[in-house]
């Protein structure tokens, strides 16, 4: 039996349900994009209609859609190789432009993902077509990413507008349904409408009729996001909600840890902060001895200490500001990109002198930067180095953005020469191509052709006596050749040598 979901997918943007203001905003993107428009950026919620959308968009505008998502390998190595060759290369079957589709922009954080987001970057400034990313959270995109897109937020939908497409798909199934399930369906789905079609689903599987009872087996898994839980804890929630928040949570409590640390900033009284803080330390010891040990009994204390502590000491002042993920976070990511970016730098170094990486990095890599340092221009241009590579190098940023912008200058002058070169060649051509229509037709006109002489008047009657005699002469002719012939034949050659004249 086919999945509701992928069944009645919607195949345009009519057809999508809910944040019409995005879609809206998607078409115009879509009618007036042309290469140097920046990408969208579609963010929300699972299940409120982002990849449904975009495929929509594509459907309606007759573009082809080439999908990378998280379930692909995505290396710099195949990003390059696939959204780079799509991004650049017009549509094979027909449509007027393909469109690149990244799901789950939010998760490049593998090691299957390295290099990944750079990849991105320059397959988004080097696009001949349209692309769109696609993600749950938008502070998981990096935000040198955002920073290249236009984002669009899908909101959660409500409960009323999904009622009427769960009807849609009742009638369509030949069910009957109850009204009062579908809307309990619609409000446990949490605005999310895969969640609703699914639990639908499972209600009318197997029967014909979608009732209360059916649906309350169905019922969508209620996980609370990690999200939810911290505003609790600086909400000031009852206990035992927190602590069932914490236990629907698919993170361990050493990666909690690390999220309520990240909020506790958030406090605005020093003492509460500093006592919460306190309980936090607490519940580092008794993961630590977790660890140590390898007794995982200890976990529900640390969970304790570090979500009803600290909501105790916070008492209810609620949130101040956006709740992100941990600032370590941030500090490992940044140096997980600078490694990659000094790995980048000594394979083109190597290359470009023929060395080994390794000794390039432990003898000359300082030498290098003191060359760079010099004419940073002309070491960037030898090794091909973007602004991040030639700040490793040179260590300011500063200089760096100053030798990129004019690199761009120059490849910009370049392209205008070619552009002109290009032109001149064309007019060229074009004129040449006058020239010489213009001497062929000019060669037409002065190679006039031949006049036949006008006959003389009198010369008629003269002409037709003499064709007369000629006609006379020619009668009497055969006659008197054929009298010679026949004397001939009857008086022999004197010459002639006979049998009797031996």
């Amino acid at each position: 039996m086919q999945d509701w979901v992928e069944k009645y997918r919607p195949k345009s943007l009519a057809d999508i349900i809910g944040n019409k203001d995005c879609l809206r905003r998607m078409i115009e993107w879509a009618r007036d994009w042309k290469p140097g428009v920046p990408p969208l950026l579609l963010y929300g919620k699972p299940g409120v209609g982002k990849t449904s959308s975009a495929y929509a968009l594509a459907n309606d505008m007759n573009w082809e859609v080439v999908e990378l998502n998280a379930s692909d390998q995505r290396t710099k190595g195949i990003i390059e190789r696939v959204a780079g060759a799509t991004a650049t290369t017009m549509s094979l079957l027909g449509s007027q432009r393909k469109l690149l589709l990244l799901d789950e922009a939010d998760n490049l954080h593998g090691t299957a993902d390295m290099g990944g987001a750079r990849a991105i970057i320059g397959v988004i400034k080097s696009s001949q077509q349209p692309i769109i990313l696609i993600a749950n959270d938008k502070y998981g995109v990096a935000k040198e990413i955002k920073a290249l897109c236009e984002l669009l937020q899908f909101r959660a939908l409500q409960a009323r507008s999904i009622v009427p497409h769960l009807k849609y798909l009742c009638s369509a199934e030949n069910k009957t349904c109850n009204d009062n399930a579908l809307m309990q369906i619609a409000e446990s789905a949490g605005g999310d409408m895969r969640a609703a079609v699914n639990m639908l689903f499972a209600a009318g599987s197997g029967a014909d009729t979608v009732s209360e009872e059916s649906v309350s087996t169905a019922a969508k898994d209620q996980r609370s996001s990690i999200f939810e839980l911290v505003g609790g804890i600086l909400r000031g929630g009852a206990d035992r909600r927190l602590m069932e928040m914490s236990y629907d949570l698919s993170d361990t409590p050493d990666t909690v840890e690390q999220w309520v640390e990240g909020a506790l900033p958030q406090i605005k009284n020093p003492r509460d902060r500093t006592e919460a803080y306190g309980y936090l330390a607490q519940s580092d010891l008794y993961l630590g001895r977790t660890y140590l040990r390898q007794y995982y009994t200890l976990w529900k204390y640390a969970t304790a200490l570090m979500v009803i502590g600290t909501a105790a000491a916070a008492g209810g002042q609620g949130v101040t500001g956006n709740i992100m993920p941990p600032a370590r976070w941030n500090r490992m990511a940044g140096a997980k990109k600078k490694k990659l970016i000094r790995q980048s730098v000594l394979i083109k170094a190597a290359f470009a002198y023929h060395m080994p990486e390794n000794t390039l990095r432990d003898e000359y890599l300082k030498a290098f930067g003191m060359i760079a340092d010099k004419d940073p221009l002309s070491f960037a241009k030898e090794l091909s180095l973007d602004g991040d590579e030639l700040d490793y190098i040179i260590d300011d940023k500063v200089r760096s953005a100053e030798v990129m912008k004019e690199i761009k200058r120059e490849e910009k002058e370049q392209e205008k020469k070619e552009k002109a070169a290009q032109k001149a060649a064309e007019k060229a051509r074009k004129s040449e191509k006058t020239v010489r229509i213009q001497d062929l037709a000019k060669a037409a006109k002065t190679e006039k052709p031949e006049q036949p002489e006008k006959p003389d008047l009198k010369e008629p009657a003269e002409s037709s006596v003499s064709i007369g005699s000629a006609a006379s002469k020619s009668a009497d002719e055969p006659e008197t050749s054929g009298k010679a012939e026949k004397s001939a034949e009857k008086k022999p050659s004197e010459t002639q040598s006979t049998l009797f004249s031996f």
